[in-house]
């Protein structure tokens, strides 16, 4: 972990915690998103950041500060919630090409969302 500090770069790209967080991130992952929010170089979420709870919108501690996230298919109602712009920043939906019947068989009705581009942003 020492040479993160070391090196330069133009983005880093949170992927370290998925959608099943449960509580504040602990250990090497804790230790992780404090020294990657202390970089002076943008970080870019996918999906989600590290330390949020994609459902609840809670921040935990420690939790990445990003300048974007790139969620994927749907937005995660933890993502619009009115507190989580300082963590989220600008928030972007990307295609991943999920099947419409898929979201029928979840009784989820989605209007055709990605006509026009595969990246809409949100915010």
């Amino acid at each position: 972990m020492k040479s993160l500090s070391n090196n330069k770069g133009d983005l880093i790209l949170d992927a370290v915690i998925g959608y099943s967080l449960a509580g504040n991130p602990r250990g090497w992952t804790a230790k992780m998103i404090e020294r990657i929010n202390l970089l002076s170089i943008p970080i870019l979420a996918l999906d989600v950041p590290s330390g949020l709870d994609a459902t609840t919108g809670e921040i935990y501690n420690p939790c990445v500060q990003a300048a974007a996230t790139m969620t994927l298919a749907l937005p995660k109602t933890g993502l619009v919630k009115p507190d989580v712009k300082q963590v989220v920043g600008s928030l972007y939906l990307a295609d991943i090409s999920v099947p419409d019947v898929l979201y029928e068989e979840m009784g989820i009705n989605v209007p055709p969302l990605f006509l026009n581009d595969t990246l809409i942003r949100l915010n």
